[in-house]
């Protein structure tokens, strides 16, 4: 998408699939204030954008980005996806 010209802002981390490193050590407290600091991100991140790109990797959807996909269609937002079965 970049090599086409379009400014592609991306994700932060991999929180389910890698970056485990992130959640180690966390209470209860803190891992659910770092997980509602990471959804305002990406709303924010989702308020910069003409349109938001899901990657939908092995037909999993879950709450967070299914939140952000109706966040961006509330917001107008054009909506695509990539499928894959990996």
């Amino acid at each position: 998408m970049t090599l086409a010209g379009n400014i592609v802002i991306s994700v932060g981390l991999f929180g389910h699939s890698g970056d485990n490193e992130v959640w180690e050590n966390m209470d209860e407290g803190t891992l659910t204030k770092t997980k509602e600091m990471l959804d305002d991100m990406h709303k924010r991140k989702i308020d910069m954008a003409d349109e938001i790109y899901v990657i939908n990797a092995g037909g999993y959807i879950g709450s967070s980005t299914k939140s952000e996909i109706e966040y961006a269609k509330a917001s107008g937002k054009v909506v695509r996806y990539l499928e894959t079965m990996e």
